[in-house]
């Protein structure tokens, strides 16, 4: 019998709201709690906004500054079993004197910079978010200024973090009382940065700005008849050979025929010249047709489609992605949920349309007892066991998380199908020689946490320990193509027959269904045919893209979300089930308005605010970024600058004027940021409440950046090949029952026998002869 429906409370703000949406997605109850003149968003697009965000919820209205507010909210928690809090950060609250004495409460605060240290109370945009956490730096011409992700990307990575917060804080509630979470806007988006602050951390080295062109696979944007495509080489010989026998039909090889081509360092050496013939043949075809037909080559590649066409993307069209909001097609969900239900409609709520709320008496668990020291330390997901058949970075980045959090993850591995970031020379990050299969910084940093066991799996007798194995496990995650397992003998309905309770997550990049369930897929085309790519450009004839592996992180996110969602479904109902993820799908849900706008990209601007966009300051490539909201923080931005005229001048003071006089603006802030260190120039403007950061590389997050090590965000762990070095901290912090990166990332196989023994029961003897017979690598 299932348990009824969580009820969580939502103090909304930019940094919260899609963690809300994503909980209604999950089947949970999510109440927010709104102002007497209604949610901001209630006056963006003509109420447009609004109905994204906040569909499927209920709406209560309080007046959080009055007496009469306050007990309405402290009677509404009363009855909660979450708060998602999305109010300021203030130093001086600690919990909040609202919830604070809640024992039941999982109150999950998620604010731009945290609530401790010395910027927590700075304040944070997704432009100011997105700089000063190191997204803006990896975006945009090397000798252009930094680029902002369109749609608020900086948001959406701190809303999928606070989501998983929301359900890791309710299993741990299971066994001890509720918890403060914390959760750091910028810390989510510094652990979403792909090779960026690995490059500094194990090569001392800062890639520039990558433009069209990925910074370490072959891949990039290339311009096609009637738009652009991403793709490129691929990432194994298979690849390269494929796109060379079509370059060949058509006669477009020029010299890449030649034997030297064959090798891939020197195609990655002189990848400008490989490029620019690729360029050549490309250029001359329609995007759709040129997809197309690659994958039937099985080539990555995909057209670059802008949001406005992805109702009519036949793969999402038939996997029934999309969600209809009072007779208005948005956006649905990263994927279904449970047991595969498709939310196919939602409803916009009416302001305080469920104020009986307020008055409710709900029962809710009682606040248990903190157990002894030794379990109160336990993280949340300690005791789940993961079989992790994954590789690169959507699929270890999955259970990355889910291995910070206390999982036992297993990773398996075989020579026969060896992870890219081990062996892959221009995937290596490493001081070492790029040879050595544990020295890479860029496998270390995901795979940290989780253990090793190599098996061939291409072997019965390998497929038959992997099944037990399997027997034995919670969860399993792969990121193979969709027919792979079922090519194994391991499709959804033997896993559930050799352990009916399995949570099995799949991760490929279209899906397992739909008329494109087969395509190849990379981070770069999964943007490309999510929308990303085709608005992160300074004009519709101007795209620059998103180039590093922004999908796989967020594909990995949410697969982590569905994982622990599909955990607490087990444990509700007695039931595993199959969560199918389409890499595709999860990146188009992290397209908030996009359906409603069907814009082109417009930069760093914003459709309200002004000014909104990057300086360039005193120093080589050092920006600062600035978000003025009001009229109140743009005067303070006049005063600031030393042009107190232009707070009073018709033509700038209010933002549409601002927006026509643009580079009146832009002048005036430009002229006072070049003679200014970006770290100066910003808290001088904070200091005045006006969001502003500066541009942070990855030295700059590692070396620089007070309020990332106040909190601790790296943290130095020793290898046992590698040596020491700094991994990427945890963005949740639980108080409680928190994660943290126990050991360093495990070498080839250094557990196999280990977990042989400890989760199948194979004895000594067993593990003699399966090694003797090459089945244990």
């Amino acid at each position: 019998m299932s348990e009824p429906a969580l009820r969580v409370v939502e103090l909304s703000s930019p940094f919260t709201r899609f963690a809300g949406r994503l909980l209604v997605g999950l089947g949970h109850e999510v109440v927010l709690v709104e102002p007497p003149e209604g949610d901001p968003a209630r006056h963006e697009h003509d109420g447009a906004a609004f109905a994204h965000w906040h569909a499927g919820k209920r709406s209560v209205t309080l007046d959080l500054a009055t007496r009469e507010g306050s007990a309405g909210l402290r009677r509404l928690l009363e009855g909660a079993d979450a708060l998602l809090d999305g109010t300021a950060a203030d130093p001086a609250d600690g919990a909040g004197p609202t919830a604070a004495d809640l024992g039941h409460l999982v109150h999950v605060r998620v604010t731009p910079f945290g609530l401790v240290g010395p910027r927590s109370g700075w304040q944070g945009t997704d432009l100011v978010v997105a700089a000063l956490g190191g997204m803006l730096a990896q975006v945009g011409d090397p000798d252009g200024p930094p680029l902002r992700l369109p749609e608020n990307q900086a948001e959406h990575l701190a809303g999928v973090n606070a989501a998983i917060a929301v359900l890791l804080g309710l299993r741990a509630r299971r066994h001890g009382p509720g918890q403060l979470v914390d959760v750091s806007a910028q810390a989510c988006v510094a652990a979403a940065l792909e090779a960026g602050t690995l490059a500094y951390l194990h090569e001392d080295r800062v890639p520039p700005r990558p433009g069209r062109v990925h910074p370490l696979v072959p891949h990039g944007l290339f311009r096609a008849a009637d738009g652009h495509l991403g793709g490129g080489l691929g990432g194994s010989p298979r690849m390269w050979d494929a796109l060379l026998a079509w370059l060949c039909e058509e006669g477009a090889e020029a010299d890449l025929a030649e034997p030297r081509w064959q090798d891939p360092v020197e195609r990655k050496k002189y990848q400008e010249h490989v490029f620019k013939v690729v360029q050549d043949f490309v250029g001359s075809w329609p995007k759709a047709d040129f997809a197309e037909r690659a994958q039937a080559r099985k080539l990555p590649w995909a057209a670059v489609d802008l949001p406005r066409e992805l109702p009519d993307n036949p793969q999402l069209a038939a996997r029934g992605f999309f969600t209809q909001v009072e007779g208005r097609t948005d956006l649905g969900f990263p994927f279904a949920f449970p047991e595969g239900r498709r939310i196919t409609e939602l409803t916009v709520p009416v302001a305080g349309e469920a104020q009986a709320l307020l008055d409710e008496r709900r029962s809710v668990p009682a606040s248990a007892p903190d157990p002894d020291a030794a379990t109160a330390v336990r993280p949340a997901l300690d005791g789940v066991r993961v079989l992790d058949l994954t590789w690169v970075l959507a699929g270890p980045y999955c259970t990355k998380v889910l291995a910070d959090h206390g999982a036992d993850v297993v990773k398996i591995e075989s020579a026969g199908r060896p992870d890219p970031t081990r062996f892959a020379p221009f995937m290596h990050l490493s001081r070492g020689p790029h040879t050595d299969p544990d020295t890479n910084g860029y496998f270390n940093e995901v795979n940290r946490n989780k253990r090793s066991a190599t098996l061939d799996t291409r072997s019965p007798e390998g497929i038959a320990v992997l099944r037990e194995l399997i027997a034995s496990c919670d969860v399993l995650v792969e990121n193979f193509s969709s027919t792979v397992m079922k090519k194994l003998g391991l499709g959804y309905e033997t896993l559930r027959e050799i352990n009916p309770g399995i949570v099995y997550v799949s991760m490929s990049g279209m899906g397992h269904t739909g008329p494109r369930n087969g395509w190849v897929s990379y981070a770069d085309t999964v943007s490309a045919s999510g929308g990303l790519t085709g608005l992160t450009g300074w004009g519709a004839d101007d795209v620059v893209g998103v180039i590093y592996g922004h999908g796989d992180i967020v594909a990995g996110l949410q697969a982590a979300l569905a994982t622990v969602a599909a955990l607490e479904y087990r444990d509700a109902t007695g039931r595993g089930q199959h969560i199918d993820l389409s890499q595709l799908e999860a990146l188009a849900a992290h397209m908030g308005t996009s359906l409603l706008t069907a814009s082109d990209p417009v930069g760093n601007a914003h459709p309200s605010w002004s000014p909104h966009g990057v300086y360039r300051c005193l120093g080589a490539d050092r920006w600062l970024a600035v978000s003025v909201r009001s009229g109140v923080e743009w005067t303070a931005v006049c005063e600031v600058i030393g042009r107190p005229e232009l707070a009073v001048d018709g033509r700038t003071r209010t933002a549409e004027g601002r927006r026509r006089e643009q580079a009146l603006v832009d002048e005036a802030i430009g002229a006072w940021a070049r003679t200014m260190p970006a770290d100066a120039a910003a808290e001088l403007l904070q200091e005045r409440g006006v969001p502003a950061g500066a541009v942070q590389d990855g030295r700059d997050l590692v070396e620089q950046d007070p309020q990332l090590r106040a909190r601790g965000f790296y943290v130095r762990r020793e290898h046992p090949t590698a040596g020491a070095f700094l991994h990427e901290g945890v963005p949740i912090r639980l108080t409680r029952t928190p994660g943290g990166i126990r050991k360093a990332a495990p070498l080839l196989g250094a557990d196999t026998d280990t977990v042989l023994r400890e989760w199948a029961g194979i004895p000594e003897e067993r593990l003699g002869r399966l090694r003797g017979a090459g089945v244990l690598e």
